[in-house]
């Protein structure tokens, strides 16, 4: 960061209670009054050089020998401090202008206006040195000075410092990273900027731009996108480190909504969504300028701060297209509902007129998803609050084509009965006829046979599957021990089966004296008119 130092004597302030003063053998005769602060000051350095005080002080008319002329100058942009660095100025005392001071120091002079026309080699004269010659040349300056710039004035840039220092930035990020030379922001996980000092990163100067105020940031982001000089993925990049600073963490969202709603939380969650949606819409068209994980965790943000509907639709949209680049954490998303959506969304853009050459590429984005699909099964089956139905249903949102093998199937329906003792055999049954048995793995297949969990039917099943692949044959002491279960399970099925069986023929068994009866009673009689049988009951 770049100085200037001006003046060269000390600095004599000093403070009494609100009271600042400058010691001198010449009385005081210029009250200055600011805010809650009073200034005993001297009119001859000040009217020198501040055209507004000049005004204020013939105005005032004559006051008596020896009283001092008060002022008042409570409406100065940037309060004590602006006027106080136009007053040490005016006195030869040393100030040190930085970007930290600049817009301050600028606003007050202009306020008193402390032009050329009063003084040759005035504060404003070298005020607008300083910033061509030190704050557009550096980076940090260009950015502190714009953020403090908007905060007092916002676009009304009466001081033409705000597109200047705009153009400096988006400059410096169109330059090539091995031109860099100045000092910047990055702390990178994993970066040693000592040991890498010659290897600038190329999102060096995302961290600095994310401290800017939301519109400054969008103005920016869409000049670079326009110029088509950097890849989507770096844009993509300080969206997200923008989002990271100024959004809070789902988590955070989720406890924030547990707690009390008042006023100051609302107009936060609307800052919140407002930041959300200014980032989704800056999103490069590009696929894949943002992670796959990063466009999930914005959807869950989204419902948690009550994002407009185009927004999440867009988000479920972008999701979609990067299902299978994503972890199953990644699509722990409190709203169900919003999973199921991203997956239609896969699932339809995926199957869209794809061509031949495509066919390998579709059929491997498919498998990794199911893969991906049936881990989140395997986490959300834990939760002993989910229903079997969206269980079930979720499960079953995969083509067949998505699962080339049911292990991972097999092992989120075995954690989810584990979890849900209180299902029904009729549940138990509906959950596992989802399983294809042939697509197991033996390995899966024997600890199935073993899974007290399972309904009968399906480890018969799966039994009758593993004589066949194993030619009847055991394999090993592994098979020995899985021999032993099988024939308990199958005598175990058996017995149930008989029992059916008893069951259905003691109820036909009590149908049939009812039925003979009936035929007793019962006979054929042929009419003479007639040429059909009519039945009729003969009373007994």
């Amino acid at each position: 960061m770049k100085f200037m130092k001006l003046g060269t004597k000390p600095d004599t302030f000093y403070t009494d209670e609100a009271v600042r003063s400058v010691p001198s053998d010449v009385p005081t005769d210029l009250i200055v009054r600011i805010s809650h602060t009073t200034y005993l000051l001297h009119k001859f350095p000040l009217l020198v050089k501040c055209g507004l005080v000049q005004l204020l002080c013939s105005d005032g008319g004559d006051n008596e020998a020896g009283e001092a002329t008060p002022i008042a100058l409570h409406d100065i942009p940037g309060g004590e401090e602006a006027f106080e660095l136009c007053a040490k100025f005016c006195y030869g005392i040393t100030i040190n202008l930085s970007a930290h001071n600049f817009v301050a120091a600028l606003s007050g002079a202009k306020f008193l206006r402390m032009n050329e026309s009063v003084a040759k080699g005035n504060f404003i004269s070298k005020l607008e040195l300083f910033f061509h010659s030190c704050i557009l040349e550096g980076w940090k300056d260009s950015i502190l000075t714009l953020q403090a710039m908007w905060s007092h004035s916002g676009w009304s840039d009466d001081h033409r410092i705000v597109q200047p220092c705009m153009d400096s930035i988006i400059e410096k990020i169109l330059i090539h990273p091995s031109q860099v030379s100045w000092s910047y922001t990055y702390t990178r996980p994993g970066y040693n900027k000592k040991k890498q000092k010659h290897a600038v990163p190329k999102d060096w100067w995302t961290e600095d731009v994310s401290d800017l105020d939301l519109e400054l940031f969008r103005s920016i982001i869409s000049t670079v996108k326009s110029t088509k000089k950097l890849p989507s993925a770096l844009i993509g990049e300080a969206l997200h480190v923008y989002s990271c600073k100024h959004m809070p963490s789902p988590l955070e969202l989720q406890k924030h909504a547990q707690s009390s709603v008042n006023q100051s939380s609302e107009l936060g969650m609307s800052k919140h969504r407002q930041v959300l949606e200014a980032i989704v819409s800056m999103i490069p068209a590009e696929s894949r300028a943002v992670s796959g994980s990063f466009l999930l965790r914005l959807l869950e943000i989204a419902g948690h701060v009550r994002a407009s509907s185009s927004t999440r639709a867009e988000l479920v949209r972008r999701s979609g297209q990067q299902l299978d680049e994503v972890a199953a954490s990644d699509l722990l998303i409190s709203d169900i509902g919003m999973v199921e959506a991203v997956l239609e969304s896969f699932l339809l853009q995926l199957c869209q007129s794809v061509p031949r050459e495509e066919t390998e590429r579709v059929v491997a984005s498919m498998a990794k998803v199911g893969r991906t699909f049936d881990s989140y099964l395997q986490i959300i089956a834990g939760d002993g609050a989910l229903p079997v139905s969206k269980f079930i249903e979720l499960a079953g949102s995969l083509p067949d084509m998505a699962r080339t093998e049911h292990d991972g199937l097999y092992q989120a329906i075995d954690i989810f009965l584990r979890e849900h003792p209180e299902l029904s055999k009729a549940e138990k049954k509906r959950l596992c006829r989802m399983i294809e048995c042939r697509k197991l793995s033996a390995e899966a297949r024997l600890d199935a046979i073993g899974n007290d969990q399972l309904p009968l039917r399906t480890i018969v099943q799966l039994l009758f599957i593993d004589q066949e692949t194993n030619g009847g044959v055991g394999a090993g002491a592994g098979a020995g021990a899985n021999q032993e279960v099988s024939v308990a399970k199958v005598a175990a099925a058996q017995d149930e089966e008989k029992r059916s069986r008893n069951r259905a023929e003691t109820r036909h068994h009590h149908r049939e004296p009812a039925l003979a009866t009936r035929a007793e009673r019962t006979r054929v009689v042929p009419s003479p008119s007639e040429p059909t049988r009519t039945i009729k009951h003969v009373q007994s």
